[in-house]
């Protein structure tokens, strides 16, 4: 047996063992592995997830995406969302934003959603993991689990039926809304039912159709359809709601082609092909706990959404940001694992209030716009927020979100904020002439990056004020400071932040 950060492992034996290869399990093992984690991801599918489901990208997440070094790939692979075109029958009406337009805004340079299909999101995470040296064990689930003070001892199935066991300091679900870790462990769900009327959703090859529009046939006999041209591909997202009592959909290929002829002038010899089908209901749940001991809960494990409000993938995705440093701190740098309760503190409230915003929009009480980017989400009620200013002459405090702008250090170097956060780093940061603190105050380790502000943009200047700020792995303000600040306070925020 070997002591990896006081728990007793087996030799070669893994400190984060996550189950579930979608996109926040892929996001979380891109994060340790750079990071330095030993990370073992198992998915009980024999390939990645090969429908669009999730297509849309928000504006946070893709800042996340660029910090985990996806920032180029996602921008060039996604686009904008087209305009809807509502019809009846056969007669066009007139096209209308699905959202409200995104407007640019300094510190803000991903200021409108993406479209993405998930499929693509994956296969942009598996290529960033695998150049970091990580990998997916295909066909292996999790079939059972135990848990005690030294770690998580796991029994894993393989494709072949043949068992095996592995012991992981931490355990992660990633595994989605029929969660089998979350049913293993007992943690409930509260929630309700969005709409009772079951959805098919598949992704299509139709020939006849432009692909400039979302093409919406909103009263259909039967219920709405909708066709929308997948940016970068041939596809077509085809979303379909049945409201007749009691239909249950069916996902042949010829059931798809026989609703599409139902419900709109094209024929059925018009899809040329159905890539990928399956059949959901909108419900909106949260579990009742994100940490049960070593085992954590991520995404869909941890709260279901309603696809109108455009959040379940992308609250998933920030919820392996915020957890993968936590884990990071722990497992690397000695921090006490009583940091991973901030993991719910933080997360479990913002996904509550996810829900009740995709319930109003997929009820029509309220449109899609600011909240939905996900730009405005912060954590200064968190007990990891130190605000120390006695006096604060900016917008920020801590715990919001470190918006960009480009900068002039000390030395006269040019510097973007967004990238000297980039990495699994910490960044400390002075601005308004604050002096930095003494050496022997700062962090020690390569893993904090250090920068006073000479001169700043106009609106870095409104948002930072004067002061030192220490900028979270996650981008969010963890401490902001000033001179007169009470060393003693520092300390102590450094020690719930880990780093002491």
């Amino acid at each position: 047996m070997v002591e990896f950060n006081g728990v007793k492992e087996a030799s070669g034996s893994t400190a984060v063992l996550i189950a579930g290869a979608g996109p926040v399990g892929l996001a979380l093992a891109c994060d340790l592995v750079r990071r330095g984690v030993r990370t073992r991801l198992v998915e009980q599918g024999e390939e990645l997830f090969p429908g669009s489901r999730g297509k849309g990208l928000q504006p946070r997440t893709v800042e996340v995406l660029d910090d985990l070094g996806l920032g180029e790939a996602v921008l060039r692979e996604s686009g904008r969302y087209p305009r809807m075109l509502p019809w009846n029958g056969a007669q066009p009406g007139e096209p209308f934003d699905f959202a409200a337009p995104g407007e640019p805004r300094p510190g803000e340079p991903y200021f409108e959603g993406r479209m993405l299909p998930q499929w693509r999101t994956q296969a942009l995470l598996h290529e960033r993991l695998r150049a970091l040296g990580g990998s997916v064990e295909f066909g292996t689930r999790l079939s059972g689990l135990e848990q005690d003070a030294d770690g998580v001892h796991i029994r894993l199935t393989s494709r072949d039926g043949r068992t095996s066991t592995a012991h992981a300091a931490f355990l992660v679900a990633a595994d989605g809304g029929r969660s089998t870790v979350r049913t293993m462990l007992g943690i409930g769900m509260t929630g309700e039912s969005v709409d009772p009327h079951p959805t098919l959703v598949a992704d299509v090859a139709v020939a006849g159709l432009d692909r400039g529009h979302w093409h919406m046939w909103p009263h259909a006999d039967g219920g709405a359809l909708g066709l929308c041209p997948l940016h970068g591909t041939e596809l077509f997202q085809l979303t379909a709601r049945f409201t007749e009592p009691g239909a249950e959909p069916e996902t042949s290929a010829e059931a798809v082609r026989a609703l599409v002829a139902g419900r709109t002038p094209l024929a059925a010899d018009d899809v040329r092909e159905v890539h990928w089908a399956s059949v959901f209901r909108a419900n909106a749940a949260l579990a009742g706990a994100f940490r049960h001991g070593r085992v954590l809960l991520a995404g869909d494990a941890a709260h279901i959404h309603s696809p109108a409000g455009g959040q379940g993938l992308n609250t998933g995705v920030q919820d392996a940001f915020n957890l993968g440093w936590k884990l990071g701190q722990v497992l690397r740098h000695g921090a006490d694992d009583a940091l991973l309760d901030t993991y719910e503190e933080e997360r479990m409230p913002l996904a509550a209030g996810v829900l009740d915003l995709t319930t109003r929009i997929h009820h029509g009480a309220q449109r899609r716009g600011r909240a939905t980017g996900q730009l405005d989400i912060g954590y200064r009620d968190s007990s990891l927020a130190a605000e120390l200013r006695t006096a604060p002459d900016g917008g920020l405090r801590a715990g919001d979100r470190a918006p960009d702008a480009e900068c002039v250090t000390e030395q006269g170097e040019r510097l973007r904020l967004f990238d000297a956060f980039r990495g699994p780093h910490w960044t400390l940061l002075a601005f308004g002439g604050a002096r930095l603190p003494d050496p022997a105050a700062v962090p020690s380790g390569a893993h904090v990056h250090v920068h006073a502000i000479r001169d700043t943009e106009e609106h870095a200047e409104k948002a930072y004020g004067g002061g030192v700020f220490l900028v979270r792995p996650d981008g969010h303000l963890g401490i902001a400071a000033d001179a007169g600040s009470d060393a003693d306070e520092v300390a102590a925020a450094l020690t719930r932040l880990g780093l002491r």
